[in-house]
């Protein structure tokens, strides 16, 4: 197991490959699993990519982060992170939900090393009640499928997911609820209490190769709330998925491979520059 020592924190990650370092930041309460599991695939394909997945204090299996208390220092920990593993280098960035919410506190600190940044259905507003937020809907059931799962498996299924099938239960609870389920709530709950920033973010355009993928069904985030900070990104591609959730990279695979891999070849553009 691989940790790196931080002031609040040791932080366990997973380092794959050599080339331009990307910086994978999963949601708030599963594990650096949501982000292997979308992400890697893609890489199968592609060299000169190094992936550094994290485990953000409270989830995964980093440790030693109790004195953190709220977002400001979540994001210092990671800032620090960045130092040690990755220091003197320009760098990528890619967020799921919280993750994106921490990615664009990361932009803010240092946007001259950051060569691109993808966002999936990130937090944009971080206080629930101020959201703009669809209704949670489903739109495929495989009724045959879910049948075989639990009462309480199948309650979670369909609280967080717009389509019910094998295929995305299988990822589901691969790449999300086992991170969900040794999460440490009592530290979640401490900082949820405290989860926006205390300092101003998109205060400047990020003028380099960026990416918003939204869930059209997302009830969670929604999607309407990024389009308001779409001129702060001028060079961003802004989807609207349907047929997609909050977990738009499970639900909606096939796209989710083409737009990052376009955004991938955009940033290599980028530097070629």
């Amino acid at each position: 197991m691989v940790y790196c020592k931080v002031r609040q924190a040791e932080i366990y990650y997973e380092d794959f490959d050599e080339g331009t370092p990307i910086l994978m930041i999963h949601g708030f309460s599963p594990d650096h699993r949501l982000m292997t599991g979308c992400m890697e695939p893609i890489f199968e394909k592609r060299n000169g990519w190094r992936r550094v997945y994290i485990d953000l204090p409270g989830m995964g299996l980093t440790k030693n982060y109790h004195k953190i208390s709220n977002s400001d220092e979540m994001l210092d920990a990671v800032l620090e992170f960045i130092e040690a593993v990755i220091p003197n280098q320009e760098y990528i960035i890619a967020g799921e939900s919280y993750g994106g919410y921490l990615a664009r506190g990361v932009i803010e600190k240092q946007k001259e090393k950051v060569l691109g940044a993808a966002f999936i259905c990130p937090v944009i507003i971080p206080s629930p009640e101020n959201r703009t937020v669809e209704k949670h809907k489903i739109l495929k059931t495989d009724t045959r499928f879910i049948e075989k799962l639990s009462k309480e498996e199948l309650e979670d299924f369909r609280s967080n997911n717009v389509v019910l099938d094998e295929y995305t239960w299988l990822r589901y609870n691969e790449e999300i609820l086992s991170g969900c389920k040794i999460g440490d709530d009592n530290f979640l709950n401490k900082v949820k209490n405290k989860y926006g920033f205390t300092f101003e973010i998109d205060q400047s355009d990020f003028n380099k190769p960026s990416l918003f993928l939204l869930g059209r069904q997302d009830s969670t985030v929604g999607y309407k709330d990024a389009l308001d900070i779409i001129k702060k990104y001028p060079r961003g591609t802004f989807a609207i998925l349907d047929k997609a959730g909050h977990n738009l990279q499970i639900e909606q695979p096939q796209l989710f491979n083409n737009l990052i891999n376009e955004w991938l070849d955009r940033i290599a553009e980028y530097r070629g520059r």
